[in-house]
């Protein structure tokens, strides 16, 4: 049974943000800090990416890891209330995921995935993205 009455949930759930998010503003911050320049989710590209650095033909989408499945402690939680609904919805974001990435990649983008659990320092953020093959000039 649900904690919070369905008009809670509702609510709860509606301020729930797709952009602009605080992982998301992190890997911003970071990118801008090492002089990279982008745009912001271009409508025009598959999946719509958090960042796009259009010079590097590259885009980078942060995830959320429980809305994306991560394997991370966060991404593996499993809802107590209604459990059949939350994994239907979650797998329909990771084949989403997947489809937008092969779109991409055939269009000639890199395509960078870096998760909200990687976003709670700079050095991770620095790691994932140096792993990806941006340079980390600072």
């Amino acid at each position: 049974m649900d904690v919070h009455t369905s008009e809670q949930r509702s609510r709860n759930m509606a301020a729930i943000k797709a952009g602009n998010t605080g992982p998301e503003m992190r890997v911003r911050s970071l990118l801008h800090s090492l002089g990279y320049r982008y745009r912001l989710h271009r409508k025009e590209l598959p999946g719509k990416p958090d960042v796009v650095l259009v010079k590097h033909r590259t885009v980078i989408f942060v995830h959320g890891c429980f809305w994306h499945c991560h394997e991370c402690r966060w991404g593996r939680v499993i809802p107590k209330t209604r459990p059949e609904f939350w994994s239907k919805k979650r797998a329909g974001n990771v084949g989403r995921d997947v489809r937008h990435k092969a779109a991409l990649e055939q269009a000639g983008w890199k395509v960078i995935t870096i998760w909200e659990c990687e976003t709670r320092s700079q050095d991770e953020i620095r790691r994932v993205l140096n792993q990806a093959g941006l340079r980390m000039a600072k």
